[in-house]
């Protein structure tokens, strides 16, 4: 049955008038802050916020996603304000099919943002998902406080045009979004006898910044080739794999970054430019040179392989430096 609440926000939607919707999300989130304190930390959601309205209304997550998807940017960047008063602002983890910071950054351009867009941790999201999207930054934002790039390098724009890990988002909610995998398919691969497992290395810091990018999957670094950390972490001493660009293995290393539906593909670009970071040996990605991370990837040997016990999303990928003879492995399998 259709409540009066649903028929009065579905009219205020028909009608454009977006003031009065925003009016409506930010009474919905506050509530359901009241109800539950968690909802107003910066790291929770709000679909307590459903709960808050009782059934009488729709749900607070997706009348912020159709605020970010079709309000005007004047109106949809005050989703993230705090001038609604206390509990009202949604924070970087609210999110319907994804964040709506990254729903609101797949519908305009930066330029248009940048001047709307107050919440430092927002505007830093926002730029990157920009930056992924293909939009060149470099002289038109602040600097990443990481250091991180505001334009893609050549091998995140060779992986960008291989599959775009930026979810494609629905105006009346839900999103489309490619499932990147490593490997793919077992194109390209062969049988492979995989040499001794190479000697594992503890406390490396480019190994807690792997583990935290794929936290669903296993890491490991070990000294020698690409293919003697792949058979730490591979099912056998045979498997079907085979070498590749680092530009391939781009987009499912930045897909392994978005967690859940709160994390969006900025996030996955973020951890994995930490995770070329500490290669280099570098300790934070503002300290690093980005020409030794250039020729990192420039010199990379990466070994991928299959196992036949993958279910819907995988990744199974090596990273060899030969300049140190490291490397380190990562790989895992779990249903979406």
């Amino acid at each position: 049955m259709i409540t009066y609440e649903e028929h009065r926000l579905r009219s205020l939607v028909d009608e454009g008038r977006w003031i009065e919707l925003l009016g409506a999300y930010r009474q919905a989130r506050a509530a359901a802050v009241a109800l539950d304190p968690a909802a107003g930390d910066p790291a929770a959601d709000v679909r307590a916020a459903a709960a808050a309205q009782g059934r009488a209304g729709i749900a607070t997550a997706a009348l912020g996603h159709l605020i970010a998807y079709s309000a005007p940017p004047e109106v949809a960047a005050r989703l993230f304000d705090a001038d609604g008063g206390p509990g009202t602002a949604a924070g970087v983890a609210d999110h319907d099919a994804g964040p709506l910071w990254e729903v609101l950054a797949t519908r305009h351009t930066w330029r248009r943002l940048a001047p709307l867009l107050g919440p430092p941790p927002v505007r830093r999201l926002v730029a990157q998902t920009r930056v992924l999207l293909g939009e060149d930054l470099s002289r038109g934002a602040e600097p990443d406080p990481e250091g991180v790039p505001l334009l893609l390098e050549p091998w995140e724009s060779v992986g960008r045009a291989e599959g775009m890990p930026v979810r494609e988002y629905l105006r009346q909610g839900g999103s489309r979004s490619a499932l990147l995998t490593l490997p793919a398919s077992r194109e390209g691969l062969a049988r492979v006898e995989l040499p001794e497992p190479g000697a594992r290395l503890p406390g490396q810091p480019a190994t807690r910044a792997l583990a935290e990018l794929a936290g669903w999957a296993r890491t490991v670094c070990v000294r020698g080739p690409a293919a003697g950390a792949a058979a730490q972490l591979a099912p056998g001493p045979t498997v079907v794999g085979g070498y590749l660009p680092f530009a391939l293995a781009w987009p499912a290393l930045v897909q392994a970054g978005i967690a859940d539906r709160a994390h969006g593909a900025a996030h996955g670009r973020l951890a994995l430019w930490r995770v070329l970071t500490a290669m280099t040996g570098a300790q934070r990605p503002e300290s690093a040179d980005r020409a030794e991370v250039r020729a990192l990837v420039a010199r990379m040997r990466c070994f991928t392989w299959d196992d036949p016990a993958d279910r819907l999303r995988h990744l199974h990928l090596a990273l060899e430096d030969p300049a140190t003879g490291l490397s380190w492995a990562v790989s895992g399998s779990e249903e979406v």
